[in-house]
């Protein structure tokens, strides 16, 4: 996008939009990865620990995320950075066109 045309004003305004904007997409993703690995990973609330099936090791330690959760949190990181390439590919092959 081109900020040229805008004031200083105008174009810090629209910076700060920007980052809200930015800020509030990667809570939202944050938050539906949170819900995802939680919803399935932890499947069992009768004790205070995770079970074995929800971790690698049969006591929580802060290592725990060597289990069910990390392998959810990295195949979600490895899906959207496959995504994004995708992305900065179509994105390069339509400004390629315009051109």
């Amino acid at each position: 996008m081109d900020f040229s045309q805008f004031n200083d004003a105008e174009r810090n305004h629209l910076q700060r939009v920007m980052e809200q904007k930015q800020m509030k997409d990667f809570l939202k993703l944050y938050s539906g990865l949170v819900e995802r690995c939680f919803n399935d990973c932890v499947n069992d609330f009768t004790s205070k620990t995770l079970s074995s099936k929800e971790a690698s090791r049969k006591t929580l330690t802060l290592d725990f995320l060597e289990g069910c959760i990390q392998k959810c949190a990295d195949k979600f990181l490895k899906h959207s950075e496959r995504v994004g390439q995708r992305f900065a590919e179509a994105n390069a092959e339509m400004m390629g066109g315009a051109k």
